[in-house]
């Protein structure tokens, strides 16, 4: 089963997406968007920086778990992991979005 990105319509009324491993767990999601046409700028520009690892910023969190940014070329902030409990399953985190975005089909919900 392959990845999917989920787009949907947030409390506040933005657009947002989320990108599923195919098992159907969260690997990242986005920043709220205004526009539905933003979103899917977002989603594409997942789509084309996910593979390249100098794309991923990793770090720990407050609480000491670990995570992950996926920046755009322009060093803005495209998608945030969730937090993972050690760096190695963070780091399969990141493996899993470079695997699964570039192909990954994209369905409202």
């Amino acid at each position: 089963m392959s990845g999917t990105f989920e787009r949907y319509t947030d409390v506040a009324g933005e657009y947002r997406f989320r990108l599923n491993a195919g098992n159907g767990e969260i690997i990242l999601s986005s920043e709220g968007y205004t526009t539905k046409q933003n979103c899917n700028k977002g989603i594409e520009s997942v789509k084309i920086h996910a593979p390249d690892d100098s794309n991923y910023v990793r770090k720990p969190t407050v609480d000491g778990r670990y995570m992950f940014n996926l920046r755009a070329g322009n060093n803005e902030i495209i998608g945030t992991s969730q937090p993972y409990k050690t760096a190695a399953d963070r780091d399969k985190g990141i493996e899993s979005v470079k695997a699964n975005a570039p192909d990954a089909d994209v369905i409202d919900v």
